[in-house]
């Protein structure tokens, strides 16, 4: 496929006039390697390698690790999809984003291997957003979005069968496939069996005063561990008596990316989605 046919397609089906973000004033690193657009917006195509795309590769971030894989996958004349243009660790903190190792990317550059990146647009309520497709994941029936983040919705209220925060947790467990957090502040019954779910890093006070005001008491989300910068949001939902689970941010929002292989697909392209490590420092 063309790639600005493929950009087109994913600017129409995606991007919005009102979404918003912030990356590249944080990139400066690898600033040499970006597209025009990107840095004016932060969104849509990052860096623009390739003319033609014959494959998409989807993951959550462009760590070391996803970017070799490709690479060592022999591709050529293909594109990266990813949530984030930078890698998440919160054990590097305040550094929490690491930047793109430059010497990949000029591989990728050798190679016309493209990188598209879809944050806030992914992360906007619809059918391959970050929160509709964990709360899917987790066997929760999403019905109505919440919590405004630059221009999107992020969140999502949905029905769970699940009877108990216990319950929850076992299922989140087996989903995600390692141990998550449990911050048991309310009671352990699921208030009418409604969960709040935000993927990634939703453990903030403005997401929690949404989920407070819906009388919601169970909440699903990313990063969840208590620090300096969470402390207000764990004393918010403990004096609201809300549940807080958290499964890290990586695992929490690879099921999106994962669904973006379909997307592709159904525009006929092959696609895959390529594994990474989760940090469970963020629990």
């Amino acid at each position: 496929m063309n790639a600005t046919k493929l950009y087109q397609y994913l600017e129409k089906d995606f991007i919005t006039s009102k979404m918003g973000d912030e990356w590249a004033q944080y990139m400066d690193s690898v600033a040499d390697f970006l597209s025009k657009n990107f840095k004016k917006r932060s969104m849509g195509l990052v860096c623009d390698f390739a003319k033609k795309i014959n494959k998409v590769y989807t993951a959550v971030f462009p760590s070391r690790k996803v970017m070799q894989r490709i690479l060592d996958d022999g591709a050529q004349d293909t594109m990266l999809f990813v949530h984030h243009p930078s890698i998440w660790d919160i054990r590097k903190a305040p550094e929490v984003f690491q930047q793109m190792d430059r010497e990949l990317l000029k591989q990728f550059k050798d190679k016309r291997i493209s990188i598209y990146n879809l944050h806030v647009p992914l992360d906007n309520f619809g059918e391959y957003s970050t929160s509709v497709n964990l709360a899917k994941a987790l066997g929760i029936k999403p019905q109505k979005s919440f919590a405004p983040y630059f221009g999107s919705l992020c969140g999502v209220f949905g029905k769970t069968t699940s009877a108990t925060i216990q319950d929850l947790r076992k299922k989140f467990q087996n989903v995600v496939g390692h141990k998550v957090s449990l911050y048991n502040y309310g009671d352990n019954k699921i208030k009418d069996r409604t969960v709040a779910v935000i993927a990634g890093g939703g453990n903030d006070v403005d997401m929690l005063e949404d989920i407070a005001k819906a009388g919601v008491n169970t909440f699903v989300t990313g990063i969840t561990v208590k620090n300096k910068h969470s402390k207000k949001a764990h004393d918010f939902a403990e004096k609201h008596r809300i549940n807080v689970l958290g499964g890290t941010h990586y695992s929490t929002e690879r099921f999106a990316c994962i669904s973006m292989v379909n997307y592709f697909k159904k525009i006929g392209l092959p696609s895959e989605f390529v594994e990474d490590k989760p940090v469970i420092e963020d629990m």
